[in-house]
């Protein structure tokens, strides 16, 4: 397998393997997302690809994709859109602000079945985060999936908060490199 990082909008020829991906990764249990939330994943990177820090990293098998991670420097201020309001709810304005502004923020990984379980998926993680901005990573993630908790603690990554008050079960993880790691609790 071969693992390519993408920084600009040549990512965009891509976006049906992406989709399909996607469609392969999220849309069981326990994502449970539906084929209109991978169409709006494509949509979005439309967008995304112009963030500032974008960084895509493709599994390719041949010239088939299998798997990607997409990330990007996460603005100050903090966003008020998606699900940032919850992980502000549950890092409060002040570590919301040092830990995550200027960062880089995961946005998604996801691996197509055929290509689980041989590694690729922490070969991503750590090529959109290789240069990280003073090394800080993060990413959010939801409790539903033991699955993923499991892995990101496996490569380092290091739990920040408990799902926000009146969240889904979303939580915060920073990276292995991520100099506020410390100051989180060993283990929640």
């Amino acid at each position: 397998m071969d693992v390519r990082v993408f920084r600009d909008d040549t990512l965009l020829a891509y976006s049906a393997a992406l989709r399909s991906v996607y469609v392969d990764a999220f849309c069981a249990p326990p994502w449970n997302a539906s084929t209109a939330d991978a169409d709006a994943f494509v949509d979005r990177l439309a967008v995304n690809v112009r963030r500032p820090g974008f960084t895509a990293a493709l599994a390719f098998t041949g010239d088939t994709v299998v798997g990607f991670a997409t990330a990007w420097t996460t603005l100050a201020p903090f966003p008020t859109d998606r699900c940032y309001p919850q992980v502000a709810a549950g890092l409060g304005p002040d570590r919301t602000e040092e830990w995550l502004c200027g960062a880089r923020e995961i946005d998604e990984l996801a691996l197509g079945a055929e290509a689980r379980g041989k590694g690729l998926a922490g070969e991503l993680l750590e090529a959109v985060t290789a240069d990280a901005p003073e090394d800080r990573s993060w990413l959010l993630t939801s409790l539903q999936s033991e699955r993923a908790m499991s892995f990101y603690r496996r490569q380092g990554w290091r739990q920040a908060t408990h799902p926000s008050p009146g969240g889904n079960g979303i939580v915060v993880f920073l990276g292995p490199r991520h100099p506020a790691r410390h100051l989180t609790p060993q283990s929640l």
